[in-house]
Order: structure tokens, then sequence, then C-alpha cells
């Protein structure tokens, strides 16, 4: 999917850029409102197309949110297959309607807890959780990417519950302060176990642009393509060794902004210094550039004449 030596430009931060746009949710239900609402699909559309216009060549499904325990909290469990394939239509729509050579991935995010390797289901029940998402967005997207898993053993299980749909892999693992997941378990081990599978590259996701630094030799060691989607949140619960918890960011808080709990580095991150992040990266031999949370499309514009 990915060639050797070319650069490639992906989104950003579709849950807070969709809250920028207007829409209106609720703590950890947060994107998951704009898919399950279809009032709000033409936002979403309209978020991807944004992304598109502003430069991005490849775009996420929307649907980090959907996940069964969240659903379940709200009472939307039923709305489940819904959401999941609305996020792959409604990205299509926009890559069709952009008629700009755009990669749709599939997002096939944590199961567990957000940036957390707690889980609370059987090995079979992720399996099946992520075959079933799978399987719902094979029809519109062109790989499936692997969304802020946080364990070796998740990864394994959702590469294993996707292969037979024979589409191509974005891995996308979160790291915490030291560089390792947050598993405690190495990039090395993770380069060994996803050899035996249909990868096409692989990322360091939602994490900060410290870790970030911190892991490019890391990645450098292996040879598939490789890079990250920043995070530009303050305090994430895996980025500081002083603070670090293995549990995670969930429910357990009241909020409607997840910036109200862990700040943004927006300003900080203004579009010059994400530039000038981003250049340094790619002359340390990274060739794949998103964003995650608090990278919106202007963030994107700013780099696209560096690809």
């Amino acid at each position: 999917m990915f060639l050797k030596n070319k650069k490639y430009l992906f989104d950003g931060g579709s849950g807070q850029t969709l809250m920028e746009m207007g829409l209106e949710t609720k703590g950890d239900l947060w994107s998951a409102q704009a898919l399950l609402n279809e009032n709000n699909h033409q936002m979403v559309v309209d978020m991807h197309k944004n992304f598109i216009n502003a430069g991005s060549q490849l775009i996420v499904t929307s649907n980090f949110s959907v996940r069964r325990r969240l659903l379940k909290n709200y009472n939307l469990l039923d709305k489940f297959e819904f959401g999941i394939r609305s996020a792959g239509a409604l990205a299509l729509k926009a890559k069709n309607e952009s008629d700009k050579k755009v990669i749709v991935a599939g997002s096939l995010p944590n199961q567990g807890v957000t940036y957390s390797p707690i889980h609370f289901e059987t090995d079979e029940t992720m399996f099946n959780y992520f075959h079933e998402i799978a399987k719902i967005l094979k029809d519109y997207v062109d790989i499936f990417y692997l969304d802020v898993l946080c364990s070796i053993k998740e990864i394994k299980i959702a590469l294993e519950a996707s292969k037979e749909f024979n589409k191509q892999v974005l891995v996308g693992v979160h790291l915490r302060y030291d560089g390792k997941l947050p598993s405690g378990e190495s990039l090395d081990e993770l380069f060994e176990t996803i050899q035996k599978f249909n990868c096409c590259g692989i990322v360091s996701a939602c994490v900060s642009p410290e870790i970030i630094n911190l892991s490019i030799p890391i990645f450098n060691k292996q040879k598939l393509p490789f890079g990250y989607k920043m995070n530009l949140f303050k305090e994430l619960p895996t980025s500081n060794e002083e603070k670090f918890n293995s549990e995670g960011f969930e429910e357990n808080y009241d909020y409607i902004d997840p910036v109200e709990l862990l700040g943004t580095r927006n300003e900080e991150f203004g579009e010059e210094k994400y530039k000038k992040f981003v250049l340094n990266s790619l002359n340390e031999g990274v060739t794949l550039v998103g964003g995650c949370c608090e990278v919106k499309p202007r963030h994107i514009e700013a780099i696209k004449n560096l690809f």
C-alpha cells in the first residue's frame, strides 16, 4: 500500500475536529454521537473532506468510540452496527465527493480502556469484536488501521481477526513515556510479532511529540514504513512517568470535552512549530505522518507542501 521512500500525509483527530465544528456530545461517547445520529452525518462527511482538502492522503473512519463497552454505558448497544457501517459509508462518500486519490483506513479501535492494556473480555470475545468491525467496514475501506492498541496480545488478536478479508493493515500502537507499549512490552517484541501478518506500515498512535522523538530511532530498526499520529492533549495518562496510569482514560470522569480534563497544547504547537517538528522527523526516516486528538485540518494544511 505504501511505496518505499514515498511520504504520506494522513488526517488528524476526527473527534476533536467534530467538536470544534459544533458536535454536541458528552464524555467518552465523543465522536460516536456523530455517527449514531443521522442529523450529524453531513458533519462527518465535511470533516473528512476538510482534511482531504487540507492535504490528507489517508483518512481514518471515525468509529473510535463506537465500542460495545462504551455504547452499553449509554444504553445504545443496539446502534453498534449502524455506527460502524455509517463510519465506513461516510468516509467513502467523502473520498468519492473529493474526487482525489485518498486511502480510506478502517478503524479497529482498542476494545478495552483507552490508553490501557486492561481488558474485560476473553480472547475469543475480543477476536469476535475485531472480526465484526472488520467485516462491516471491509466494503468501504482500502486498508485496516489498528487504532491506538496498547498490548501485543490485542494487536495479534486484531491481526488474526481481520486477516480473512485480505486487506493490508496499518498498525497504530500507543506508547508510554519510555517508548514501550502501555503493557510494558517493547517495540522490538512487537516488530517480531507483526512480521507474520500482512502489515503495510506501523505508526505510534495518539502519542505526544516527546514520545514520537523517543521512538523514531527504535522504529528505524525495522523495515516497514513508519511514522506517527501526534496527540496534542497536555496530560495523557501514559505520557509522564510520575503520573503514569496503566488504567487509561475512560468513563470514570464527568466531562463534555476531553480538553476539560487533559488540557491542550494547541497554542504551544501552532502551525509553524508543528511544521518544523514534522520536517525534522521526515529527515530522520519517517514517511507516514498524521495527527490525532487536537490536530485539526489547519495543522495538516500547514505541512502539506512537505509531501
